[in-house]
């Protein structure tokens, strides 16, 4: 039986039908940029993270660059960030004209190393740093990273694209963070119909900082305060992520499910070993990681290829080894996990409403490629 890696089509049975009506009234209602579906779901968002004000923007990429624009990064200024994430973490300090310096991780957590980057603080003097929340999860350092920044005043900007969801000692994630960004890439576990993102900020003032930097700088209409750019959030994205709130509970609970499973049936696969959540966090399902030996991941992927079970590399390269990364990248602290996981990193298939029975599919299949 194929699994695919993600369906995005387990629609709930009443979904569509319910679509199509807030889809209707956007449209007979000209909500296209901005407008009251957008503002009741920023208020919503706030209220369900627990932020103390969210902003929706037009993708999770703005969403970063905003908030380091908002923390004051400008051309020159260097900035932190783990050597494993996406590789709009790194693009999006080079949009602001700053300079990018990789840290690399600790294999427990898979999350950037605390100790690297307390190094690479003092060594580099950075203007900003930016913490990501890899594969739904956090790293065992949180409070460690807050505090000391804090302690600094070195802004900490949380890229929380893939962790919509965690709860870290018992708190939404984005709840305690000075700044954190999210994505609506489809593919998250809360996904909009088309790009969005978002900012959380544990102010007012740094809401509307956001909010003037991603309309153009705009005071009035015609009167603008600050050099921005056009990054607002459509009207159907607001409708739609709305939509998705309504049910996310019910979808963070099937992931969740699915993954703790997936972790307990790998726990004994020789070869594949996996990664999950530290204590104190507990994680939204999004992505397991298995770490495969990489000259044995080939075989396996082949394997998997050929009985139509769908697998990630989430992801498949270190940000220091980018080619993009040439003429950018202002320096490295640390060793070689990050390269090392790219090439070892394996993702079975996860999604909303997966069923067991793909799920045991999934794990007999991978039993087989790593046995061979």
């Amino acid at each position: 039986m194929p699994v695919p890696f993600i369906d995005l089509r387990r629609f709930e049975p009443d979904f569509m039908d319910r679509w199509m009506q807030k889809a209707r009234h956007v449209t007979e209602n000209t909500m296209f940029v901005g407008g009251p579906v957008v503002s009741d779901f920023e208020k919503r968002l706030a209220a369900v993270t627990g932020a103390r004000a969210a902003v929706g923007c037009a993708n999770g990429t703005d969403a970063l660059q905003l908030a380091l624009r908002v923390a004051g990064v400008g051309p020159g200024d260097r900035v932190l960030l783990p050597d494993a994430t996406f590789w709009a973490t790194f693009e999006a300090v080079v949009n602001v004209g700053a300079i990018p310096v990789t840290v690399d991780i600790d294999m427990t957590d898979l999350q950037m190393d605390f100790d690297l980057f307390r190094q690479a603080v003092a060594e580099y003097r950075p203007k900003a740093a930016l913490l990501v929340h890899l594969y739904g999860w956090c790293t065992a350092r949180l409070d460690d990273f807050r505090q000391f920044c804090t302690e600094r005043r070195l802004p900490l900007i949380e890229d929380g694209a893939q962790c919509f969801g965690v709860v870290w000692r018992g708190r939404p994630i984005y709840a305690d963070a000075w700044m954190a960004t999210t994505s609506f890439y489809p593919a998250k576990v809360l996904g909009s119909c088309g790009d969005a993102g978002a900012v959380f900020c544990s102010t007012q003032e740094l809401a509307d900082a956001i909010r003037l930097h991603g309309n153009h700088g705009r005071v009035t209409h015609y009167l603008h305060g600050v050099i921005g750019w056009n990054s607002r959030m459509a009207g159907m994205d607001a409708a739609y992520l709305d939509l998705c709130l309504d049910y996310i509970d019910a979808r963070l609970a099937s992931r969740i499910e699915a993954a703790r499973w997936y972790r307990e049936q790998f726990a004994g696969v020789a070869g594949l070993p996996v990664v999950g959540p530290p204590d104190g966090c507990d994680d939204n399902g999004y992505l397991v990681a298995l770490i495969a030996n990489p000259e044995k991941r080939p075989a396996i992927e082949a394997h998997l290829k050929q009985r139509g079970i769908g697998f990630g590399n989430v992801y498949p390269s270190a940000m220091s080894e980018q080619p993009g990364a040439r003429g950018w990248h202002g320096g490295h602290v640390g060793g070689d996990n990050a390269r090392v996981l790219g090439r070892s990193i394996l993702n079975p298939p996860l999604f909303s409403y997966i069923t067991r029975e793909e799920q045991q599919e999934v794990v007999a299949t991978f039993r087989e490629a790593a046995g061979k």
